[in-house]
């Protein structure tokens, strides 16, 4: 017996999604980005947006579900990272 591919899709997301969530939650408790890149977060709530737009476009609700939750693990990371590195105690080009 063969998985469907949409059993393997939300198999897939499941994994990469809540992959995730252990660090995303521990940066929200203790509102330490100091380790976190800048860059490579604007670059992925970039690319997991864009990924939910396409699912969107596409119809295609395991990829929609996917991103919209990483999207809301990521995006008050990425917001916590800008305020730290503007109006906290971060060095701007550390």
């Amino acid at each position: 017996m063969t998985p469907s591919p949409d059993v393997i899709g939300y198999v897939a997301a499941f994994f990469t999604t809540f992959s995730f969530a252990p660090q995303a939650l521990l940066t929200l408790r203790s509102r330490d980005t100091r380790t976190l890149s800048l860059g490579m977060y604007s670059m992925f709530v970039t690319g997991v947006s864009l990924w939910l737009v396409y699912g969107v476009m596409q119809d295609d609700w395991i990829i929609v579900l996917a991103n919209a939750l990483t999207l809301l693990l990521a995006l008050p990371i990425l917001g916590m990272k800008i305020y730290n590195r503007v109006w906290g105690n971060e060095r701007l080009w550390q």
